[in-house]
């Protein structure tokens, strides 16, 4: 494994070490450094020359700060003589503007693919895309996984007689339905309007909730509105009570103060591919740095990814009894 160099920038390097220690190797430094006039700038501190390097670099608050720093680094390990430079993107947070549906409305996920591509990328490794379109975005080969059957797993060992995964929208049902399948309980779906980056509104609920338990699946967390209008139609229509599920664990604003204290929530279970936030040790984190090394070393020997998600990808076919290893 001495061919691989991998870097962080300052976007979550405790997750870019687990990664490292799950692969055998060793996190490579970085110096990131601020002129004067706010300008920033990346120097690796490891060889790169005909080596694989990967940059792991999530694009959480403060997102425009992480997205140069990748950019940054990118550049650097081009200019270094990399063989081959992977972006390992956890959370691509531009997935979220991935249309135009008003008048002259940037879509910044095609543009910031663009940007990483002409940095040096040569391959995206990311996880949980809010939209399957931001896929096409890319001009360049991208490995999507999904954290589904790690967040199946903390369930699996649950009693789930009397549940029901819920999506917050129908955007998010197939997803869902998946989840469902590998839980071996129903499913319902919200419908959802969004009035604003921070408003939602969802009028019905499509499916029975009345009595259940519900397990609220979605692909990203930021202020927690989808997830506060979400309770209260189930609230309405019978369900007793509620879990709450996603990827993405993002939780600004009040998002905390509003989820923790909620009193249909009985626990929220996240992944680690953002830092989580302070003050809130009740949290369930659920790792997900193995699954990125095991794909890192998988397309470091030219293996296959999907491998790594039988019965867990929609696209491959029914579930299987078996999960992650």
């Amino acid at each position: 494994m001495r061919e691989i160099v991998v870097f962080s920038g300052s976007g979550h390097r405790p997750f870019a070490a687990k990664v490292c220690e799950s692969l055998g190797v060793e996190l490579s430094s970085v110096e990131i450094t601020r002129f004067s006039n706010d300008c920033l700038q990346a120097q690796l501190q490891a060889n790169c020359r005909q080596r694989d390097v990967y940059i792991v670099q999530p694009l959480a608050p403060p997102t425009q700060e992480h997205l140069m720093e990748l950019l940054l680094m990118l550049d650097a390990a081009r200019g270094a003589s990399a063989a081959q430079i992977t972006a390992v993107i956890p959370y691509y947070a531009y997935a979220r503007s991935d249309k135009k549906d008003a008048s002259r409305l940037s879509i910044g996920g095609r543009l910031v693919a663009d940007m990483l591509v002409t940095a040096g990328a040569q391959r995206v490794l990311t996880m949980e895309l809010h939209a399957p379109q931001v896929h096409g975005f890319f001009s360049i080969p991208v490995d999507h996984l999904t954290a589904l059957g790690i967040l199946a797993e903390h369930f699996l060992g649950q009693d789930l007689s009397n549940a029901v995964v819920v999506s917050p929208d129908f955007g998010n049902a197939k997803t869902a339905t998946q989840f469902s399948r590998l839980l071996g309980i129903p499913v319902a779906a919200g419908s959802k309007k969004r009035l604003a980056d921070d408003r939602v509104v969802i009028d019905a609920i499509v499916g029975d909730v009345e009595g259940k338990r519900a397990i609220i699946l979605d692909d990203e967390i930021a202020t927690g509105g989808s997830i506060l209008e979400l309770l209260d139609r189930l609230a309405e229509q019978g369900c007793a009570s509620a879990s709450v599920a996603c990827t993405h664990g993002l939780f600004v604003g009040k998002a905390v103060e509003r989820l923790r204290g909620h009193p249909m929530i009985t626990e929220v279970v996240t992944t680690d591919t953002v830092p989580a936030p302070t003050g809130w040790p009740e949290l369930e984190v659920r790792s997900v740095a193995d699954l990125f090394a095991a794909a890192i070393e998988r397309i470091h020997h030219g293996e296959s990814i999907s491998d790594l998600f039988d019965g867990v990808d929609p696209a491959l076919g029914p579930p299987q009894p078996r999960l992650f290893d």
